[in-house]
């Protein structure tokens, strides 16, 4: 078991912040698109069938979140979800969503 995590007010902010930006379906699917290799805007775009521009919207605050990390490749930018907490956390709850309730009288 993990001792409690105790955190400032400023800090407290920020991760609210973070969990409100990860909470827009959008986004959130634009994240689990870069979690397992990098993604540029139009393949996302094309993935999610949304516009490019709405998708660099969305990036734009992802990255300013440190969700997100960029890496240009000649005239192509390609995002990542480059921190492992991040990757960490999203990996867990996926699976914790996509996991089948225990039947009754189980668990």
């Amino acid at each position: 078991m993990r001792a409690r995590v105790r955190l400032g007010d400023d800090l407290v902010v920020e991760l609210a912040e973070t969990f409100r930006l990860m909470s827009d379906p959008t986004r959130l699917k634009i994240i689990l698109a870069c979690l397992d290799a990098p993604a540029a805007v139009g393949e996302m775009a094309e993935r999610l069938g949304i516009s490019a521009s709405l998708v660099s919207h969305h990036l734009r605050l992802l990255r300013a979140a440190r969700l997100l990390q960029a890496d240009r490749r000649g005239r192509q930018v390609f995002y990542v979800v480059g921190d492992e907490h991040i990757r960490s956390m999203l990996t867990d709850m996926a699976d914790h969503v996509s996991e089948e309730e225990p039947a009754e009288g189980e668990g």
